[in-house]
């Protein structure tokens, strides 16, 4: 077969060698005699691919032993409700920043979820420019509360390609951040935050797992009055075997992580990404206003690149194009139409060359 250069915004591309070693694996891991899709979640092969999963992690993130590494099911969606879940209550607060759509649905389950607990959300800052998403908030935009339980961000919006250069000061208020689709990019500080969770369909695996890093005593003050199911406390206290967890996901996971080690960690991941980037980002300048990038400059996304053409028509005959050359996942996402290019780290730096060579090209013929 012929694999596509894939820029799909999640479930995204994942490394060839993942996949391969996977494949090779599929009918028996090690010496088992059964798949990992069979294997009981408490045998000790399984058992050792969990460990190895949480250690890469911790290794790549380089955490403490004050950090508490989780792997939940439920995806960022579900930490949208989980947070204020474990972490409101009658005469508590937290305050969102939003900017863009995965901001403003965190902010709607918190607010949904503080209205059952008794407790408060706050919009700390918003960017919408109406539907529009084109920058992160200035540091005196922010109107933080100094009593809030914590304060939310979102690190990349995938769908409007808005990211953080560096996170926003929150003072001495517990910092919690969706990392979703732009978890593990490159080498990050995590000490400034108490938590972050991402979705693993982007940069780290399959969907089915959201992982989870918190500090040991920001996890302390959660509740326990909820179902055991929904308590950090429970999952932390099981190693995130509480339950039958998506043992393949996990697996899959495992196997992107040590190709992350493979390509010289998060240097040597960076060292891509912002490589990709910069091709597609300066093929789209180089246009000569054919295409209309919505997002200001110190605000672009490093993983989703999103811009638009002149007409809905052009942007059709752009995807005709691209799938010509072996392209997919190029349409923008449906509330906001047009075109995005998403480059996680396992996109190569080949296909972002010729992503950049078609746009070059594009905006020869049609311009």
């Amino acid at each position: 077969m012929s694999r596509a250069m894939n820029f799909n915004a999640g479930p995204a591309a994942l490394p060839l060698e993942a996949l391969e070693r996977a494949k090779a694996e599929l009918l028996e891991l090690g010496s088992s005699g059964a798949s990992v899709l069979e294997l009981s979640h408490r045998g000790k092969e399984y058992t050792a691919v969990h460990e190895e999963t949480i250690a890469r992690l911790r290794k790549l993130a380089q955490l403490g032993d004050d950090w508490a590494v989780m792997l939940l099911q439920g995806g960022a969606s579900q930490q949208f409700a989980q947070v204020p879940m474990n972490l409101l209550g009658a005469g508590k607060s937290a305050d969102y920043v939003v900017t863009g759509v995965w901001g403003e649905k965190a902010l709607d389950e918190a607010q949904r979820t503080a209205k059952l607990l008794g407790g408060t959300v706050r919009v700390a800052a918003t960017t919408a420019d109406g539907k529009a998403y084109r920058r992160v908030p200035r540091q005196d935009e922010l109107s933080l509360d100094a009593g809030a339980t914590y304060v939310h961000t979102t690190s990349n919006e995938t769908i409007h390609g808005v990211q953080y250069a560096s996170p926003p000061a929150v003072g001495a208020v517990p910092h919690v951040c969706d990392m979703s689709s732009d978890f593990l990019w490159k080498p990050t500080d995590f000490s400034p935050y108490a938590m972050v969770y991402a979705g693993a369909q982007k940069n780290i695996g399959p969907s089915g797992i959201v992982i989870i890093f918190a500090k040991k005593e920001f996890l302390a003050r959660s509740r326990t009055d909820l179902p055991k199911i929904l308590q950090y406390k429970v999952q932390l206290e099981n190693d995130s075997l509480y339950n039958t967890p998506p043992t393949f996901s996990v697996y899959l996971a495992r196997n992107v992580l040590a190709w992350i080690e493979s390509q010289g960690g998060l240097p040597g991941i960076e060292k891509a990404n912002r490589e990709k980037a910069k091709l597609v980002y300066d093929a789209l300048d180089g246009g000569k206003g054919f295409y209309t990038l919505p997002v200001e400059r110190e605000s672009r996304s490093t993983m989703n690149v999103v811009f638009r053409m002149p007409t809905e028509a052009l942007e059709e005959r752009f995807l005709a194009e691209a799938k010509k050359h072996g392209m997919i996942g190029l349409k923008g996402h449906r509330s906001v139409g047009g075109m995005r290019a998403s480059l996680y780290n396992a996109v190569p730096v080949a296909w972002a060359k010729a992503l950049a060579e078609l746009i070059s090209e594009f905006a020869r013929a049609n311009g």
